[in-house]
């Protein structure tokens, strides 16, 4: 192993180490000290590509997890691994409950809205400009919201809602 991965490595146990002392030491109760666990459980083992792992710690951490701004998190993690799997349905209806949990989560916006505009170009390809405009007006629509949320941060979306006309003068307040 190269020596990077050994000090990444290391860096990644010591960060663990000290996370779980923090927590122990938390004034909060026992369930959503073991909620955060799953969901850090969860976070990392996403992070080095074990997705089921990261399902089944996700699942854990929500049955314990009562904060909808925490629960929210951990559906929008779970909705990433769905869209990145290729089940865009899944992960639609995964976003919907996050921001249903959280509703300023930007990024779920702008997730779901690459969906909807991917599912757009594809029908555009085929010819089909109507049913491609249904969904490219879907796309618009989670992306004004995303843009309001988060201003300057999807640069590229912004421009996208310009120059395909599909931009609101209330997007930008």
């Amino acid at each position: 192993m190269p020596s990077s991965n050994n000090k990444d490595n290391f860096l990644d146990k010591a960060f663990t180490v000290i996370a779980e002392g923090i927590v122990k030491m938390m004034p909060i109760a026992a369930k959503e000290k073991q909620a955060y666990i799953y969901y850090r459980e969860g976070f990392a083992a996403q992070n080095n590509g074990d997705y089921s792992e990261a399902l089944e710690n996700y699942e854990e951490s929500l049955k314990l997890e009562e904060n909808a701004i925490d629960r929210g998190e951990t559906l929008k993690n779970m909705a990433i691994i769905y869209m990145s799997n290729g089940d865009e349905e899944r992960a639609l209806n995964t976003y919907m409950k996050a921001l249903d949990e959280n509703p300023k989560q930007p990024s779920c916006l702008k997730n779901m809205g690459l969906i909807y505009e991917k599912r757009g170009r594809s029908l555009q390809q085929e010819g089909k400009q109507d049913e491609s405009d249904i969904w490219f007006d879907k796309a618009a629509e989670v992306w004004a919201k995303a843009v309001r949320l988060y201003p300057g941060g999807y640069l590229d979306i912004e421009n996208w809602l310009k120059t395909t006309g599909r931009s609101k003068i209330d997007v930008y307040l």
